[in-house]
């Protein structure tokens, strides 16, 4: 973090606990919870899998809230640690035992939900819309025949049922609106999310349900046969949920979400996610996860090849992105081809060339996987183990070795990767370290491998949350 961004950091802090009262009699103490994310170094967060805030195309974690959140982690100068959970009571219950810092989706500001959270500045405004299917042939209908055939006020809804996510803000305001219109709405509370709803709309399994506008517009370019010009709220403030007491927490995202949408950082990923005409495209596609389960074209190959030597097939898949992208035609400047981007000299000790198939390509990358796993094998931590057979496969093994050699020289674990091993990979640049005698294989960029291997891992992990087994 750098010493500007700190200190920004640090004057909200103290700024935090000049604000807050403590009570003499009780002898509270102010809230800590920044000062804690910051010395973790980790923004724990849960948020949705669906195809607005996370989800995976053709490989890369994507969404509205996912980049939002890798734009605040990066302002606070932490990794982001995502966990899916689609169950809104389940998120508060998380939120309220320490098992997150944040609840980042579009809730709704709503007086019952201030009793359980504080909420940060909204991130957006909408209203909420009704959803409701057009007839089955009302492409060759007329439009005043399609209107006809549906609802236009909320007053109508009288004697109707809705089918609405649980717990969720829809529940409350279609009470009140059964209160307004003075007639009975049948509210159905499921545990599906916002956009299976919608779903089953288009699809006729349910009459109507209700969503946010702006999630609606999106879904309307996928399932063109659902209406939803109908409003049943007023325009309402969606905002971000921390715990009670995350005071300072709360300056901070509230400090910096103030400024940042100012930005026009900020209006790319909205537009992006909230007014791009690929959306429909995206929803379509084989390789866009929430509705596929697909990562790549090679899943099935990779599944096979990665059970042979007991490796997750999603940290192979991750691994596979970072070389190639999942193109099996890509080549490097430096003669590497491939799906996983084999060195000719290690493609012939395998038995591949530049014109193998896709199944060959795997088949030889996964064997040399598991030949830099073997030479490894002195690393009881299997977890740890992975870490070093990425690195060799990124810059060779004989780099790696002597990283290990000057970590258990300078008294750092030669078997642990994070803060130990990996420093010393980057400190061989420097002449201090690359010219140590324990080093055989002289200078290398180390700054680069220390980064291919943060980032497969931490695809892997999106990978693990969106993407069963």
């Amino acid at each position: 973090m750098s010493i500007k961004k700190y200190a920004g950091i640090l004057l909200i802090f103290i700024l935090a606990f000049s604000c807050k009262e403590v009570n003499p009699g009780r002898g509270k103490a102010p809230s800590s919870k920044l000062k804690d994310v910051v010395e973790s170094g980790t923004l724990r967060v849960v948020t949705d899998f669906n195809s607005i805030s996370y989800f995976i195309y053709r490989g890369q974690p994507m969404g509205y809230q996912y980049e939002m959140l890798q734009e605040l982690a990066n302002y606070l100068g932490v990794k982001l640690q995502v966990v899916v959970n689609n169950n809104l009571q389940e998120k508060f219950n998380m939120l309220n035992q320490n098992k997150v810092d944040l609840i980042a989706v579009n809730l709704t500001v709503t007086k019952e939900r201030k009793e359980q959270v504080e909420f940060t500045v909204p991130h957006i405004q909408t209203r909420q819309v009704l959803i409701q299917r057009k007839p089955a042939n009302w492409k060759k209908m007329s439009s005043k025949a399609v209107g006809d055939s549906l609802l236009h006020y909320p007053l109508e809804l009288g004697g109707k049922t809705v089918f609405v996510q649980r717990n969720s803000s829809y529940v409350q305001r279609l009470k009140n609106l059964s209160d307004e219109i003075g007639d009975s709405i049948g509210i159905v509370q499921v545990d599906e999310g916002v956009e299976d709803l919608i779903e089953d709309v288009a699809q006729g399994k349910i009459k109507y349900t209700v969503a946010d506008e702006n999630i609606a517009q999106v879904d309307q370019l996928y399932y063109d046969n659902i209406d939803i010009s109908v409003p049943v709220s007023f325009r309402q403030n969606l905002a971000w949920a921390v715990a009670k007491g995350s005071d300072d927490l709360k300056l901070a995202i509230d400090n910096w979400l103030t400024e940042f949408k100012k930005t026009r950082r900020y209006a790319i990923i909205y537009r992006k996610y909230y007014q791009n005409e690929r959306a429909a495209q995206i929803l379509d596609s084989d390789y866009f996860t929430y509705n596929s389960g697909k990562i790549s074209p090679y899943d099935a190959l990779i599944k096979e090849y990665s059970s042979q030597i007991g490796w997750d097939w999603r940290l192979v898949a991750s691994l596979i992105y970072q070389e190639s992208r999942f193109n099996p035609q890509a080549k490097s400047w430096a003669g590497a081809y491939g799906l996983m981007q084999l060195m000719p000299s290690t493609g012939q000790r395998f038995g591949v060339t530049p014109t193998a198939s896709p199944k060959q390509q795997i088949r030889a990358g996964v064997m040399f996987l598991q030949w830099l796993n073997d030479q490894f094998s002195d690393i009881p931590d299997s977890i740890e183990r992975i870490k070093f057979v990425l690195a060799s496969y990124n810059i060779g093994l004989g780099h790696i070795l002597d990283a290990r050699a000057l970590a258990a020289k300078n008294g750092k674990d030669p078997d642990v990767w994070d803060d130990n091993v990996d420093q010393f990979l980057m400190n061989k640049s420097n002449p201090q370290y690359y010219t140590d005698p324990v080093v055989k294989y002289g200078y290398c960029r180390g700054k680069e491998t220390y980064r291919y291997v943060a980032d497969i891992i931490e695809r892997y992990q999106h990978y693990k949350n969106l993407i069963t087994r």
